[in-house]
């Protein structure tokens, strides 16, 4: 029989964290943290294949499960001594969701589980606090009525207000146990109005509706969501975790908070979080009251006057600081905590491995090092490359003038700015457009997951340090200040006020989420620097890795970026970016427009100095570096004029008639240009156009090589080629062009040339092309439209559809489709390797940027790979964590030859 159920607490602990993937990232810590015996709450997991069963077969539970349930329930009530659904002695659970990776506020949690108009008298009993157990009783009911029922909250809330308002009190704290008990009787009449039933009495039944709400989060438009954003498999299900009731709404003894084992915005590392006095959990991270920090530390670097938990509570939290470090030591990462202190005793509900930032990343991962928690090859593993990317973008400039409005708490560091929008929907409405916005809310709920994606940065009135928008911000690397309290955002009106100014929706706001300022208008930015930790983790990785890592760059701003993120090289200069100039076009043009080949060199003419300087500039910048040049690629149309009034200038120019333009246009229309008269077809038709490339390439070679004293290696790549023929015909060009230029200049230097693989053929034809190659080079984003029959340019209209239906995992686009192209790259590594066992071989597409992509080509033992050059990092630490996974690191082969082994 399955077993479908896994108990933990006290008397039966069923689990480990090694079960992650069957109990769910909160389910498997629980049961880690009760057999380290700290004080978790009994409960029981129900496992994650429930879940994938659940949707498999027609929203329908496995038949076990009732039973398993059952069991793993009364298990619990024995160690509570209390039973469920019991009018005197009331057991009182949560139930909450527990995905294998953390997916923050995505979906669904119910508290304060079995209590009806019975229990709350024993829970009054219990307790001896009438308020606390019908201010329990009302909470469960909203959340319940919200979470399972689907009854709005916002009419729960209005009820609340109204009652305040009536009987003229300002908090909630103000309301007595009578009010809340009249409160209760409105919020029953609230869900038999809204679903046409009566709020459910039996706590069994309450129980199977919370459990059948948690799964059916899983597939809520927030949870697929999130997991599109973060590339969680739909597959993977959630668990549903079943706990017994502790309370830190009890009094002044009692309190919740949430806690992180350092500072996951820097990765300082003291004891960083938030707690309030006499509330439930939700309170903390929902907003709804101002939290108040851990430490005294922490209290001192926001600046708050309200007493922290180590002043005013100070022997409970002494007992959750050993509960700290007892946590990181045993999972050896920072660790995100929540807990309950009830009349006085801890008890922990959830430890997870913690968001960070980027920053905070790399500074934990050394430090940990450092103090001898991990080793420097799980440093590099501990680190999502893609998070990288929060490094490698501008950031605000000190010396700037800042029109600082105001300041809230810096939750999620970098800097943005951008229009201000309201709502989620406006939010993505406005970036597709291609505007920059500041999504500005009172607080972010689940449902903002796409705005949140889709802003540059977020603004919140209220919330703390680990509310939904510092946490979920934070997980995206995207800039967020929160709890800006001087802040009046009024959505509805669609206006912020602060102090006597106001901003409308549109006025341009930068925020600063490592600093918490808001500030009106655009502000400077500066170019981030690559130093510290960051150049200490880099340096780690680059005694790691195998392959070599180039940058993608034709201009001399690309190639110096890539020189100071760390690229080894040019992986691909597009020459035809070149022609693009406004004062080369013309020369172009006329080149095209041609009829006869001298005509067609004489217009080359004119480019060959230009392009001769652009190939010094770029081999000076590169000092002794290789850099792999691509001849010109594109069909010829993409240059041509094709508005009236470019075609009128171009013919004033040419001295042509405007007619003989159009004629031409049309006499090099093509109804598919991505299949038609471009790359290696282009230096077939017209030679001299390589010839003159050939020739710009060898002379700034040797320009740059007589300038820098650096010995200069080109390496010249014919595009789109098929068949050996169409290389041995661009090779003989290439190779005239050099004899010519050294025969002149009376100096040689060593070259190579190269193909792109970006069609089937050529991958299944490797060994015949190899024979007279030197390198090939992966065009994945030409090599993906060939092989799916796909084009780039318009697939995005129908991918996302694809992906959802799991026809692909990925979009082939942004991530190597492996079981496709795959194939064929490994392919024509196998058969270029058998013809030419010394060939380069190389990826260039924008898949060399990608960490997936990149630890398939070091799985295929490719020599390197190219991306853009903001991404080179990323490609490192990515390349250095593929070695490290396929056991071909440096290091780790550099040990295995000092024992005599490798």
């Amino acid at each position: 029989m399955t077993k479908w159920v896994y108990s933990f607490g006290k008397s039966s602990n069923e689990g480990n964290a090694s079960m992650r993937n069957l109990l769910g990232g909160k389910g498997c810590n629980l049961a880690e943290m009760s057999s380290l015996g700290l004080p978790v709450p009994p409960g029981f997991t129900i496992t994650t294949e429930v879940c994938t069963r659940y949707y498999d077969n027609g929203e329908a539970y496995p038949a076990e499960l009732q039973a398993q349930v059952e069991q793993a329930l009364a298990s619990v009530e024995k160690d509570m001594g209390c039973k469920f659904g019991d009018a005197r002695n009331p057991l009182l659970v949560s139930v909450r969701s527990g995905a294998r990776v953390s997916m923050p506020g995505m979906m669904d949690t119910v508290l304060n589980l079995g209590l009806n108009d019975d229990t709350v008298q024993g829970l009054i009993e219990q307790s001896g606090d009438a308020r606390f157990a019908w201010d329990s009783y009302r909470r469960f009911i909203q959340m319940f009525g919200d979470v399972v029922l689907g009854v709005n909250h916002h009419e729960f809330e209005d009820a609340i207000e109204n009652h305040k308002r009536d009987a003229g009190i300002q908090q909630d704290t103000d309301i007595t146990a009578e009010n809340w008990q009249e409160i209760v009787a409105e919020y029953k009449d609230i869900v038999l109005r809204e679903t046409g039933k009566p709020f459910p009495h039996d706590p069994k039944d309450q129980l199977w509706a919370a459990i059948g709400a948690v799964f059916k989060s899983w597939m809520a438009a927030r949870a697929i969501t999130y997991r599109r954003i973060h590339e969680i498999p739909e597959n993977w299900g959630t668990a549903v975790n079943v706990q017994s009731m502790v309370f830190g709404n009890m009094g002044e003894d009692c309190a919740t908070g949430v806690a992180f084992t350092r500072d996951p915005s820097t990765g300082e590392n003291y004891f960083y979080g938030e707690y309030l006095i006499n509330a439930q959990g939700e309170d903390v991270v929902a907003g709804i009251r101002t939290p108040q920090s851990l430490t005294k530390l922490g209290r001192e670097k926001e600046n708050s006057a309200l007493p922290s938990m180590e002043e005013s509570m100070p022997e409970v939290f002494q007992q959750l600081d050993d509960v700290r470090l007892k946590l990181e030591r045993h999972y050896r990462d920072i660790q995100d905590l929540e807990f309950t202190v009830q009349k006085g005793k801890l008890f922990m509900l959830q430890t997870r491995s913690g968001k960070r930032t980027a920053k905070a990343a790399l500074k934990i991962a050394t430090d940990m090092v450092s103090e001898g928690l991990i080793t420097q090859e799980e440093s590099l593993l501990r680190i999502d490359p893609q998070s990288l990317d929060q490094l490698l973008h501008p950031t605000l400039d000190p010396k700037a003038v800042k029109d600082v409005l105001t300041r809230g708490l810096p939750a999620s560091p970098g800097a943005a700015s951008g229009a201000i929008v309201f709502t989620s929907e406006d939010a993505e409405t406005q970036a597709h457009e291609g505007h920059k916005v500041i999504l500005c809310r009172q607080e972010t709920s689940p449902e903002d997951i796409s705005g949140m994606h889709a802003a540059a940065g977020i603004l919140t009135s209220r919330g703390g340090m680990t509310s939904h928008a510092a946490v979920v911000a934070r997980g995206m690397g995207k800039c967020c200040v929160a709890g800006a309290g001087d802040l009046h955002i009024d959505v509805k009106a669609r206006l912020i006020s602060v102090g006597a100014r106001q901003f409308k929706e549109g006025d341009i706001l930068t925020i600063d989420g490592s600093t918490g300022e808001v500030m009106a208008g655009s502000v400077d930015t500066i170019q981030p620097e690559m130093s510290g930790e960051f150049a200490t983790l880099m340096g780690w990785a680059d005694e790691r890795r195998r392959m070599v890592v180039r940058a993608n760059a034709e201009t001399p701003l690309d190639a110096k970026t890539a020189r100071e993120f760390g690229a080894e090289g040019i992986g691909l200069c597009r020459t035809e970016h070149m022609f693009f100039d406004p004062q080369r076009i013309q020369n172009v043009r006329e080149m095209i427009f041609a009829t006869k080949e001298a005509e067609r060199r004489a217009a080359l003419d004119k480019l060959l100095p230009e392009q001769r300087k652009d190939f010094a500039g770029l081999f000076e910048i590169m000092s002794g570096l290789p850099v792999t040049v691509r001849l010109l690629d594109p069909p010829l149309h993409e240059f041509l004029p094709h508005t009236d009034e470019d075609i009128s200038s171009f013919a004033k120019s040419a001295g042509i008639s405007a007619d003989l333009v159009h004629r031409r246009l049309s006499d090099l229309h093509e109804t598919n240009p991505m299949l038609g008269h471009r790359g290696c077809r282009l230096g077939v038709s017209y030679p001299e156009i390589y010839e003159m490339q050939a020739r710009a390439i060898f002379e700034g070679a040797l320009e740059a090589a007589a300038k820098t004293s650096q010995t200069v290696t080109p390496e010249i790549m014919i595009p789109l080629v098929g068949a050996k023929k169409e290389l041995e015909l661009m090779r003989a060009v290439v190779d005239n062009a050099a004899k010519a230029v050294f025969a002149e200049q009376g100096r040689t230097l060593n070259y190579s040339v190269g193909t792109m693989i970006e069609l089937p053929r050529a991958a299944l034809t490797a060994d015949k092309i190899a024979e007279c190659a030197d390198f090939f080079s992966f065009g994945t984003n030409d090599l993906t439209q060939t092989t799916l029959g796909m084009s780039r340019d318009d697939a995005a209209s129908f991918l996302p559809a694809y992906v959802g239906a799991g026809i692909y995992e990925r979009d082939p686009f942004s991530s190597l489709d492996t079981e496709g192209v795959g194939q064929l790259i490994e392919i024509a590594r196998d058969k270029g390797r058998s013809t030419n066992n010394a060939i380069k071989l190389g990826i260039c597409g924008e898949h060399g940027g990608d960490p997936a992509s990149i630890a398939f080509c070091e799985k295929m033992g490719l020599d390197y790979v190219s991306c853009s050059p903001y991404r080179v990092p990323i490609a490192k630490l990515a390349a250095a964590q593929a070695a490290i996974r396929e056991g071909n690191s440096k290091t780790i082969a550099l040990q295995g030859k000092k024992a005599g082994v490798a």
